[in-house]
């Protein structure tokens, strides 16, 4: 048969433990008191509650093995089981020894005789005879008082000074534990369990370097880090060229072709009928021609001449070449050019750095690994920020060679270029900002969100363009029922531990509530809110 087993508070008074035995459903009621066994200790409160259960139609049993208890409970005739294990039974009284002696007192035998006896054997006789006896010695009469046997002692007045400081001491401090116990000590902490829904975000946001976050438009602000360094590569020039000094001369031009003047611009070549090639170092102006065309072609008379100053094309004494005559490239009609001898050459064969050289080298230079200089800018970031890592950038100036193209290298060549390292990172406190505006399009008055899921989002398929990039995020938020803190303190000041479980738990939305209570003699929880502390836990979180 099924029992209802009734556990009894220290703070319980009879009223209330009748209350719950009426209560309850079961015909068999055990009662379990505490250790300190309170309002059970008087044999009148065990018969009000046995008169109780009778009425009500209960069996009831006391589960105890304190042995005091259980004699009182002989008079209630109310059984005892030591555990809800055990069978009950009716404890019966001890039947008490009597001697008929005992009943007969003996005053002689007690202090008041003694004192009775003293009076009768003194209550004729003069006092003073008793106290004190006179002697006369000689001439001077002093009177000598003998000490009675019963001396009064005199109390000592500093040990009980002593004795009532200390006292005084235990009950303040007694006092002052029972003021820090009784208001101070109280709190509580109570742990709501909330079921939780996910709520799933996904979205392609345009990264704003610049622009504020903003939902309505899909833009997210970004946080950039860089890092700037020159970053060379070492190679072998393949080149081959004469490095020796170029020849110099003068070429003499006519002008018979026209009667205004001609320029030659600085870099014009003369072409010697030899083949080797001059530049002219400056540009020249040539007289054009006064007089007879026909006579300035036939005779040269009144044709505009001047001496320009060349440089042959390469070094090398291949260009030291006697006095010829020379084109002008470019130059058609009646101009006519003779050089004078060219002198100056010499040759100083040389390796040189080449455009394919260069070229080559700057590939070296892109395929370098950056995943060094990434991890540093990853580390520049904090934990606050969500890393972009796909928006990785390596930006390279143009590349430098030293030596310069066509200059000799005597030893291993090196193109270095000014390079820029870039990545952006989503802080989470814009990333909270945008996730706020999304959920609060999808949540009701009744709804809160528990978990934006910041913490979690995840990033890819950037994309960039010349103009803008864009990132695709994705994380789960939680989204519960709408309980605040303030909600949850305001119902359960002042309640007991049943009580705040009654009463949270009867909230939507809540699906466990439990109470922590610092001390074993907290019992109620504090009305002073600032001694409460609420703690949502997450179901399915």
């Amino acid at each position: 048969m099924n029992k209802d087993v009734i556990y009894i508070d220290t703070e319980d008074d009879i009223t209330e433990i009748i209350g719950k035995i009426k209560a309850s459903k079961e015909k068999i009621v055990a009662l379990v008191p505490p250790k300190r066994i309170g309002v059970l200790q008087s044999a009148v409160n065990l018969r009000l509650l046995s008169r109780a259960a009778t009425n009500a139609g209960k069996n009831l049993v006391l589960v105890t093995n304190n042995k005091a208890l259980m004699a009182l409970t002989s008079a209630s005739m109310i059984p005892v089981a030591k555990n809800l294990q055990s069978k009950p039974e009716i404890i019966q009284a001890e039947e008490l020894e009597i001697d008929e002696n005992e009943d007969i007192i003996d005053g002689s035998q007690l202090e008041v005789g003694d004192m009775i006896k003293i009076s009768d054997s003194t209550k004729d006789d003069d006092i003073t005879d008793v106290i004190k006896e006179v002697n006369i010695d000689g001439e001077n009469e002093k009177p000598s008082i003998k000490k009675s046997k019963n001396e009064v002692k005199i109390p000592n007045f500093s040990s009980f000074r002593k004795k009532l400081a200390i006292g005084i001491v235990l009950v303040l401090g007694l006092a002052g534990f029972l003021v820090w116990a009784i208001i101070y000590a109280p709190s509580a902490k109570i742990i709501v369990t909330t079921s939780t829904s996910p709520a799933p975000v996904s979205a392609t946001l345009k990264l704003g370097t610049i622009e504020e976050t903003d939902v309505a438009k899909g833009i997210i602000r970004t946080i950039s880090k860089q890092i700037k360094k020159d970053v060379s590569v070492s190679f072998d020039a393949t080149g081959t060229k004469d490095l020796g000094n170029k020849a110099t001369g003068t070429v003499s031009v006519t002008n018979c072709d026209s009667s205004s003047p001609i320029t030659l611009a600085a870099g014009t070549i003369f072409v010697a009928n030899s083949g080797e090639r001059f530049i002219n170092n400056n540009q020249a102006i040539i007289p054009g021609f006064s007089g007879s065309a026909k006579a300035c072609q036939d005779t040269g008379v009144g044709a505009g001449t001047v001496d320009i100053g060349v440089t042959a094309s390469s070094a090398g004494t291949s260009y030291n070449i006697p006095a010829k005559s020379f084109s002008i490239v470019g130059i058609k009609g009646y101009v006519y050019s003779s050089g004078s001898a060219m002198t100056g050459g010499t040759s100083k064969p040389s390796t040189v750095v080449t455009a394919s050289d260069i070229q080559k080298a700057n590939q070296l230079l892109i395929d370098l690994s950056s995943e060094d200089v990434k991890q540093q800018l990853i580390k520049q970031f904090t934990t606050d920020e969500i890393v972009i890592a796909d928006s990785f950038t390596v930006t390279r100036a143009e590349a430098v060679s030293v030596p310069a193209l066509d200059a000799e290298a005597t030893t291993k060549a090196k193109l270095t270029s000014a390079t820029t390292f870039t990545m952006l990172a989503i802080a989470k406190s814009e990333m909270q900002l945008y996730l706020k505006g999304v959920y609060a399009k999808q949540i009701t008055d009744k709804q809160k969100v528990y978990d934006d899921g910041a913490n979690d989002v995840k990033l890819s398929g950037l994309l960039k363009t010349d103009t803008s990039s864009t990132v695709n995020i994705s994380t789960i938020g939680k989204i519960g029922p709408n309980i605040s803190e303030e909600f949850i303190i305001n119902l359960v000041k002042g309640k007991r531990y049943g009580d705040v479980q009654s009463t949270v738990g009867a909230v939507s939305g809540v699906s466990d509530v439990d109470v922590k209570f610092p001390y074993f003699w907290v019992t109620n929880v504090p009305s002073d809110s600032k001694k409460i502390e609420v703690q949502f836990i997450l179901k399915n979180a």
